[in-house]
């Protein structure tokens, strides 16, 4: 929010973000001056792994009134960003790692990996990383608002007029890899959504007021070279507190991507895909066949009722970043 107000979005882009970009109970208190400087000089930057500024075409349409709401019809272009919240929620997920594990003896909690060092919500170490948590969701947001004004900007340049002329409106930004607390079935629960994004359904008094009659739109990019797709979620997503994936999954961890995928399996799998790395090395790790086949994991959710596709996306052109 504060972002836009420096002018660099529009209003409306507020309304259109998760939280409204603003995740309540950030403190910067618990957060190390190692993570804030880290954070502080990344500011409106990609990062690498699997983030992307992806230039996109609608290729179908599946649900007409939805899509029409989101602005997403037959062969129009759009813009997909992914990226989050760089070496600020990296070091702060280092620094908890270690200082949870002691605050998990504590608490009587045994963990079978160091990965999962936890402590009781509760308890003032979970109000710790809770605060410090929430202070890299909200520079995710700002992450995310700063680049697409950049990408407006650039639009704009290219084509040597304002970008509100080029219709560059933002459908919606949601999180991932996020804990929130919510009510659930008339209770306060705390929510984890790991490599998974908030899905509500119609009518949900969480979706933003231009979107309460379709439902938010859900976001599932696909790899960089296959096709990512717009959904909605339903009533049938409170079994899973209203989450649904973010993403297909992989099938090759990035090690074994590097190793197994060739240059031709990987040429093969891009083409037609303009992408910004003269080393096919540096993207193995990301090649579309290190991940599941995302039409089928869309379909999966679409069958069990969970969500509603409603537009298919398929890549043009991909911008990868590095660390």
């Amino acid at each position: 929010r504060r972002i836009v107000e420096y002018g660099c979005g529009w209003p409306e882009d507020v309304s259109k973000t998760e939280e409204e970009g603003c995740l309540p109970g950030a403190d910067l208190g618990p957060v190390s001056r190692q993570a804030y400087n880290r954070g502080s000089v990344q500011l409106g930057t990609l990062g690498g792994g699997n983030h992307f500024i992806e230039l996109q075409v609608v290729q179908e349409v599946y649900e007409q009134t939805a899509a029409g709401c989101f602005g997403l019809y037959p062969g129009r272009l759009t813009v997909m960003i992914h990226t989050g919240s760089r070496g600020l929620g990296h070091q702060i997920c280092t620094d908890f790692s270690k200082s949870l594990l002691p605050a998990a003896r504590k608490h009587g909690i045994e963990v079978p990996d160091r990965g999962l060092a936890c402590a009781p919500a509760e308890s003032q170490e979970g109000r710790d990383y809770y605060a410090a948590m929430a202070c890299a969701v909200n520079f995710a947001f700002a992450n995310r608002q700063l680049i697409t004004h950049d990408v407006r900007s650039a639009f704009g340049a290219v084509f040597k007029c304002n970008p509100a002329e080029l219709g560059l409106q933002l459908i919606y930004d949601v999180a991932h890899n996020i804990a929130k607390w919510e009510t659930h079935q008339g209770r306060q629960v705390l929510v984890h959504r790991k490599g998974a994004t908030r899905a509500l359904p119609p009518g949900h008094p969480g979706n933003p007021a231009q979107y309460r009659a379709t439902g938010h739109p859900v976001l599932i990019p696909g790899s960089m070279g296959t096709a990512s797709y717009v959904l909605t979620g339903t009533e049938k997503a409170a079994e899973s507190f209203y989450s649904a994936n973010h993403g297909a999954g992989r099938t090759l961890s990035r090690s074994a991507a590097i190793k197994n995928i060739s240059r031709e399996q990987f040429e093969k799998s891009m083409a037609g895909v303009i992408y910004n790395s003269r080393n096919y090395k540096d993207l193995l790790d990301e090649a579309p066949g290190a991940y599941k086949d995302i039409d089928q994991v869309v379909d999966t959710l679409s069958d069990i009722g969970m969500t509603r596709p409603v537009a298919r996306l398929l890549p043009l052109a991909v911008i990868k970043g590095k660390d």
